[in-house]
């Protein structure tokens, strides 16, 4: 995939999930992640499940990805749960088996926590959603790799490209390609009247520094 190509598919991907409204922007009045990170956006890729023509760019972006830079991939693995029907969708597109990583044991059966077959050195790619600080997927190419798996990368939707999530990533010697990014998604939302073009500079610095709230006020 060259740069340039690159580039018009995250373009496309930005201004597919800002058409379905899958991201949300409210700098004024920021969302509480979990982590009980105050965030300016949010991002909801289920969405893209409910809009067809959405879900194609996604999935056939997704399929790119695999087959261009994990050419060398046999399984396909979600993250539980978002990453699942993604898995599943550009599995069926590339003709790869696909399963998916609990975020823990099953309490049952033969309390698996990574479902469908995996044998012991194949060569997997881990298809996720969202990254943010990269904690939760690096959790998943961790179980894989107890496995026996070598895990090629990971293929994503979007990610925010925060420093934690990059270290993280860096840290875990793993890769992730995202179809898209914050930067491209602020950028493309204020070209379409989305949001102020004098909100951008406050979300890039969200995204370079969660723990300073500065933005907010700015």
């Amino acid at each position: 995939m060259s740069s340039q190509d690159f580039s018009e598919l995250k373009i496309r991907i930005a201004r597919d999930l800002l058409k379905i409204k899958a991201v949300f922007f409210r700098p004024d009045e920021p969302f509480i992640w979990a982590s009980g990170i105050k965030s300016p956006v949010y991002c909801d890729n289920r969405l893209t499940l409910t809009a067809p023509e959405v879900r194609t760019d996604v999935e056939n972006g997704l399929a790119q990805v695999v087959r261009e830079i994990y050419p060398a991939a046999e399984v396909l693995m979600g993250t539980s749960t978002a990453g699942i029907a993604h898995a599943a969708i550009t599995g069926h597109i590339l003709g790869l088996p696909m399963g998916y990583v609990r975020s823990g044991n099953k309490d049952h059966g033969r309390k698996n926590q990574i479902e469908g077959r995996l044998e012991p050195g194949q060569k997997v790619v881990v298809i996720e959603d969202l990254i943010s600080t990269g904690g939760s997927v690096i959790e998943v190419v961790n179980v894989l790799r107890e496995a026996g798996a070598e895990v090629l990368g990971i293929a994503s939707i979007f990610t925010y490209g925060m420093k934690k999530g990059l270290e993280r990533l860096e840290e875990a010697q793993v890769r992730n390609v995202s179809l898209t990014d914050f930067d491209t998604i602020a950028e493309v939302a204020a070209e379409s009247g989305y949001i102020a073009a004098t909100d951008v500079a406050r979300l890039i610095a969200f995204r370079n520094d969660p723990s300073d709230e500065s933005w907010i006020k700015a």
